[in-house]
């Protein structure tokens, strides 16, 4: 008898101590970020980081007045170790919703490994390949960044028609996002009638670009650099060592602060370089001004003005927290409603309105730049035109687009 209700006892306490650990994990929410802390991109990844702390701190590290639980996991921009990072969020440190990651074959595969975790929200951070969502996309992963191609809209018709860039050669790492880039800036360049002498595709941490830079023609009008973090800082030194001059015309990432801040010989090289992408340093809009002005305060060792990649980590959060608070943190049913706010959110951001298309993929603002030598001697990307609402097909009827085929190393053929 005493067995009996000692046993009973035991039982209820555990119950109530069940009820007690339900209770507590429902007050919080587990969010996990995803970033390339390693490798040639960890630069890139530690300022999308400081996106991701912008916009908790905003929120008071709450959402839909619960606690948010934030674990941090890191990748070396390879598909696989961006997989092996959210597969320990997700299935090891037990996440909700997953923020990352962001280089573009990364996010290529995080969305495949989506489609196995359909409990579980994905919300894109940098990663700009455009068949991420363009083509098969995952019902659960959704992207506030515009990708790669999008931002190179009016670049290539700018180069040509504005600066008189008729024949150029692209230099560019070798995987999906550069391979967006070159496509969104040729589509138009081409068209137009622009030549490309040579394509050079390279590895991510490449070192030597000597061969490549030897092989550049003299004849071409200009160069379309579409490197990253130290393989673009790697390249645009050792091509002004080696005596070159030809203008440089900038990927997104090439001209982003995560290499004009970066001391040294680039920057005799990028004055004057021509380019796109979703932010601009000097935009003299208000809100860019605030947003940059608490980047810098909140980070005083930070880069000097926040880079694209802090601008994407800061927006995907911002939109996770935001639409938890729509839906006061319900995450019940498969997380159904907390979908359906993401996908209608129409989010103000520093750089404008941003919305998502059927695919789950930006709609947003695009700035066209050149870069430029401030008063304290620092580089900069000047606004030359704000192109507005660029959708991820650029303006074309969806099946025409798709038509073109998967962006690769030679499309379009610029024929």
């Amino acid at each position: 008898m005493k067995r009996s209700l000692f046993r009973s006892l035991v039982l209820a306490g555990a119950g109530l101590g069940l009820m007690a650990g339900t209770a507590a994990a429902q007050d919080t929410i587990k969010i996990g970020g995803l970033a390339t802390l390693e490798g040639a991109f960890a630069v890139l990844g530690q300022d999308g980081q400081r996106g991701m702390e912008m916009a908790l701190k905003e929120h008071n590290n709450m959402a839909g007045g619960k606690k948010i639980e934030f674990t941090m996991g890191s990748s070396n921009a390879s598909p696989d170790s961006a997989v092996n990072a959210a597969r320990k969020l997700v299935e090891q440190d037990g996440v909700q919703i997953l923020v990352g990651p962001l280089s573009g074959s990364e996010g290529l595969a995080v969305k495949d490994y989506a489609k196995t975790q359909p409990d579980v929200t994905f919300v894109n951070g940098s990663s700009a390949a455009q068949d991420t969502t363009l083509r098969e996309p995952a019902p659960n992963f959704f992207r506030f960044n515009t990708d790669g191609a999008q931002w190179m809209a009016g670049l290539g018709e700018y180069a040509y028609k504005n600066r008189g860039y008729k024949n150029i050669v692209t230099v560019a790492e070798d995987y999906s996002f550069p391979y967006t880039q070159v496509f969104g800036f040729l589509l138009d360049y081409c068209k137009l009638g622009g030549k490309v002498a040579d394509r050079f595709w390279v590895p991510i941490g490449a070192k030597d670009y000597s061969s490549i830079i030897a092989s550049i023609p003299d004849d071409v009008d200009a160069i379309y650099v579409a490197l990253g973090g130290a393989d673009a800082t790697n390249f645009l030194t050792q091509y002004t060592e080696q005596g070159g001059d030809k203008p440089i015309i900038g990927g997104s990432i090439t001209v982003d602060q995560t290499v004009l801040g970066s001391k040294g010989r680039v920057q005799d090289i990028v004055v004057g370089a021509i380019a796109a992408g979703p932010i601009a340093d000097t935009w003299d809009d208000p809100t860019w001004k605030a947003w940059v002005k608490e980047y810098q305060e909140m980070f005083p060792d930070g880069l000097p003005s926040p880079s694209l990649f802090a601008h994407a980590y800061y927006i995907a959060m911002d939109a996770v927290l935001t639409a938890l608070d729509e839906v006061n943190g319900d995450l019940s049913g498969g997380q159904a409603k907390f979908r359906e706010a993401l996908a209608n959110l129409k989010l103000d951001t520093p750089t404008g309105e941003v919305t998502l298309d059927q695919n789950r993929q930006a709609v947003a603002d695009i700035f066209l730049t050149e870069v430029v030598k401030g008063p304290d001697g620092g580089l900069a990307n000047k606004v030359i035109e704000v192109i507005p609402h660029v959708n991820q097909t650029l303006g074309m009827e969806r099946q025409a687009f798709l038509d073109l085929g998967p962006v690769g190393r030679d499309n379009p053929k610029c024929q």
